[in-house]
């Protein structure tokens, strides 16, 4: 069977772009590059939902003199079962996994195994459905980003974000957008913001890709890594990568001036390679985010400030809202722990209660 690691997913690529853009020439399609009945692994770089587009390494590589040959995509489906073992997903595969396909009579490929995850990122099912939805898995490090205005930087979906990486083990950092709209009092609230979030461990970036403020420091952090951006429409996700790397022209979108909210570009989740071994899952907007398999007592383990405190808890399954003796709230009394932060731990408490029934 043909391997693809993840490292090699798109790795004779030196410049940004597409994948298609850099495998025209061994595209499936366009070549009997494979026999039906063929084993191949890969790499899922973008889902539609009933289709998968899979890159695969070309089993002429070896003679190949040519990056642009040297991958080919195949268009791929998953097969029922796997719907009905995951019964609990909406999406039993993401971008960035690794799968096994075989390649069918017509050129399209049959997905026959699912790999493990080094990691991934779930939110809780939206639109009434049940279970939880795989955002993208095996990345090396994610972004929530949050624009100033248009739309509003909202704090509480920065926290959920970040216990979401926390319990997945999935590095993160903070993205606020659009700085080049920030008023006086604006700057102010961001300072306060960016020395909260650095405190607590985590990478906090301030940028504009309309002004460039900040873009250079962000494509540091991204360069040898496969990121990914998520946030809601309107915040400015994909013009981020266009400041990034602006031969990329991906479609942005506006935000809707009747509801300040983003309209949806991005219509599905894709690994787009970006600047030199580096990249990058470009998502639609997300605008909910709901916890996903965390109990009561785990909920402050995700939260880097309490970690300390929860240990002077009288009770081991302390909820850390009314148990007398609680350490994590004589740290909140004590200012130790911000305001936002316990607001924040208080509604997903009761998100996490009101989903166990309690």
């Amino acid at each position: 069977m043909s391997t693809l690691e993840p490292s090699d997913a798109a790795g004779e690529f030196s410049e940004a772009g597409s994948f298609e853009e850099h495998s025209s020439e061994a595209h499936f399609s366009e070549a009997s590059t494979f026999s039906a009945g063929t084993l191949v692994e890969g790499l899922v770089i973008r889902s539609t939902g009933s289709w998968y587009r899979v890159v695969v390494q070309s089993p002429d590589f070896a003679q190949s003199t040519e990056s642009a040959t040297s991958r080919v995509i195949v268009e791929c489906r998953l097969p029922g079962r796997f719907r009905l073992e995951e019964k609990e997903v909406t999406n039993p595969i993401a971008v960035g996994d690794r799968v096994s396909i075989s390649i069918t009579p017509d050129g399209t490929g049959s997905i026959t195994e699912i790999h493990e995850r080094e990691n991934y990122i779930p939110r809780k099912a939206t639109h009434g459905r049940r279970g939880e939805q795989i955002l993208v898995a095996n990345v090396d490090h994610a972004w929530v980003v949050q624009s100033l205005r248009q739309p509003k930087l909202r704090e509480g979906f920065i926290d959920r974000f970040l216990v979401m990486c926390e319990a997945y083990q999935v590095p993160v950092g903070v993205l606020i957008n659009k700085i080049d709209l920030a008023k006086k009092r604006d700057l102010n609230w961001v300072d306060d913001l960016q020395h909260l979030y650095e405190s607590l461990g985590y990478p906090f970036l301030r940028v504009s890709a309309e002004s460039g403020e900040g873009i250079e420091k962000l494509r540091t952090e991204m360069e040898g890594r496969t990121s990914v951006f998520i946030g809601p429409s309107g915040a400015g996700k994909t013009s981020l990568l266009n400041a990034i790397q602006p031969d990329l022209a991906l479609r942005t979108g506006e935000v809707s001036s009747y509801s300040g909210k983003g309209k949806h570009t991005t219509t599905f989740a894709e690994l787009i390679p970006i600047l030199k071994d580096s990249y990058v899952v470009d998502t639609p907007g997300v605008r909910e985010f709901g916890l996903v398999d965390i109990e009561p007592y785990e909920l402050s383990l995700f939260f880097p400030e309490m970690l300390e405190p929860r240990k002077h808890c009288k009770f081991y399954n302390c909820t850390h809202i009314h148990e007398p003796g609680c350490g994590v709230m004589a740290a909140y009394e004590a200012g130790d722990i911000s305001a936002s932060r316990y607001a924040s731990y208080l509604s997903m408490m009761d998100e996490i209660q009101q989903a166990n029934g309690r």
